[in-house]
């Protein structure tokens, strides 16, 4: 193995390069695979999918009263009136079931706290689950908008006020968000190839690979974070977003893979910076794991006027499979002054790109030219996340905003939590859990690590070999172990990703343990000379 050359794998994606390993580990190890590389969680809430499956049985029952005397397997379009006496007698034939116990209860939430119709809402409910009409509004579905609205501002405000009204686009998954982002930002002419984007580094991979794309041929500024420092930004790294050449500033936060959210110091840092020197910077940031944070608050919340959020479902609540994300956007907003700033001859130009969607181009707010931009424009009047999808992304939110006493976000975070620490006891290392910390991954820094155990000269050898993938092969070959290098996520130092959503504890305990036995037989080979 050790005389074996992985350096052409050394600039694949991390999740390329994930592939090969599992390839390795399947073919190679004595031992069952354990892929710690990708964040699929292996937990998720079981209350809003009973809740689903529940509306769906009425739901269906509320078609086939339309056209009950036609043959069987034929119905209609639901009717609104009554239908709230109807659910009510369906759910007394089910009075202990979970899922009737938690449609009853968002019911009753979204009149008393949201000030929402209950009939309204529930036929919204009732046709989004049949999908028998168009998602309308396209960017999304009434009342389906009011309560992932809320969700968002009780996760990404926090203790912060909430910044004036903001609208939700629902996408397929955070990664459909970014895509729809840098799209409509190039057919806008807001960014052009040769102008920069900052990223907030280490980032999920996607974030270093699409700037450079030919298609939009940006130039990238690193602003890294302080690995000594709890992954937070320095002063000088801050300072970099004062160039007004750079147009765009993306951040995931809590990071990835570090795994750590920006601090109150940070976090004051940045926004003072951009309310006050940079009022027309763009920041897109990424927020999908603000949920497993402790008092976390966003860039969105804290300028609001230059941000979009970026906030995906599928790892709070296990959803990866259902595709759910919104972009959240503030009504007022520097993309849309970007846009009544751009020059008469790009906007002769987008006149003619949106004109089939309405006869003042210029009033047509960003955000709706996202849903357009996504369909294609020519498409939009069939745009918008399928409102099955809808429903389920609700049904997700109001889980969130019932947890009232916490227990659901309690367990989550308990969880990832005892495994970073069971990780760390079996590498031999003691765990850092910080005020900032959130642990849904953990980069191990193989240098740091190698230093820790063995001292400098072991942690200078290792990174003088680049043998950062040559570990991650090896270590997939020998135990069966799968995890991502941390270079793919602009990491520094020779790192591997590990995530603590989807194994078992047990096997995480077994990462551990063969985490540290590949060093060790490395140690061996420095001690011994080899090449």
């Amino acid at each position: 193995m050790q005389d074996e050359d992985f350096s052409e794998f050394a600039d694949l994606s991390p999740f390329e390069l994930k592939d090969k390993l599992i390839a390795v580990a399947r073919t190679e190890s004595q031992k069952v695979m354990l892929n710690a590389g990708r964040g699929n969680p292996n937990f998720l809430a079981t209350q809003p999918r009973r809740a689903f499956l529940r509306l769906g049985e009425f739901a269906v029952l509320e078609a086939e009263r339309s056209y009950s005397y036609l043959n069987s397997g034929f119905g209609g379009l639901p009717e609104k009136d009554g239908m709230i006496e109807r659910f009510e007698a369906y759910a007394g034939r089910f009075p202990d079931d979970p899922g009737i116990t938690f449609l009853r209860a968002a019911i009753s939430f979204v009149r008393d706290q949201l000030e929402l119709e209950r009939e309204d809402f529930i036929l919204e409910m009732v046709q989004a689950f049949l999908g028998c009409v168009y998602p309308v509004p396209p960017r999304m579905l009434e009342h389906a908008e009011e309560i992932v609205s809320a969700y968002i501002a009780q996760e990404m405000f926090g203790k912060a006020p909430k910044s004036g009204p903001y609208k939700l686009f629902a996408t397929e998954g955070g990664t459909a968000a970014m895509t729809y982002i840098f799209q409509t930002l190039k057919n806008n002419g807001l960014i052009a190839p040769g102008d920069k984007v900052a990223l907030g580094t280490p980032i999920f991979s996607p974030y270093l690979e699409i700037p450079p794309l030919p298609e939009y041929a940006m130039d990238v500024v690193d602003i890294r974070m302080d690995e000594d420092n709890d992954w937070q930004f320095p002063q000088e790294e801050i300072a970099k977003l004062e160039d007004p050449a750079i147009k765009v500033f993306c951040l995931v936060n809590p990071s990835n893979p570090p795994s750590y959210k920006l601090s109150d110091a940070c976090l004051k840092q940045l926004s003072d910076l951009i309310n006050t020197k940079r009022r027309d910077l763009i920041v897109v940031t990424d927020d999908v794991y603000g949920t497993f944070a402790d008092d976390f608050v966003s860039l969105f919340a804290t300028c609001p006027y230059n941000t979009l959020c970026v906030y995906s479902f599928s790892k709070y609540f296990g959803a990866t499979g259902w595709r759910l994300g919104v972009i959240a956007l503030h009504e007022d907003n520097v993309l849309d002054q970007a846009l009544a700033d751009l020059p008469k001859p790009v906007k002769a130009g987008l006149d003619q790109r949106y004109s089939s969607l309405t006869t003042d181009v210029a009033g047509l707010r960003f955000i709706d030219r996202l849903v357009a931009d996504s369909r294609a424009v020519a498409l939009n009047h069939t745009a918008g996340l399928s409102t099955p999808q809808q429903l389920q992304m609700t049904l997700l939110a109001l889980n969130g905003l019932m947890d009232l006493d916490g227990t659901y976000k309690a367990a989550a975070k308990h969880l990832i939590r005892h495994r970073y620490r069971t990780l760390c006891q079996e590498m031999g290392i003691e765990p850092r859990i910080g005020p900032n910390g959130v642990n849904y991954y953990t980069l191990i820094d193989l240098q740091q690590l190698g230093e820790e155990l063995y001292g400098k000269p072991f942690a200078k050898w290792f990174a003088s070999g680049d043998r950062g993938t040559d570990f991650l092969f090896r270590l997939a070959r020998e135990t069966g172990v799968v995890l991502l290098p941390g270079k793919g996520f602009e990491v520094v130092d020779s790192s591997a990703r590990v995530s603590l959503a989807n194994l078992t504890e047990a096997e995480y305990a077994d990462i551990g343990a063969f985490t540290r036995r590949v060093l060790d037989e490395l140690y061996q080979e420095f001690k011994s000379g080899k090449k």
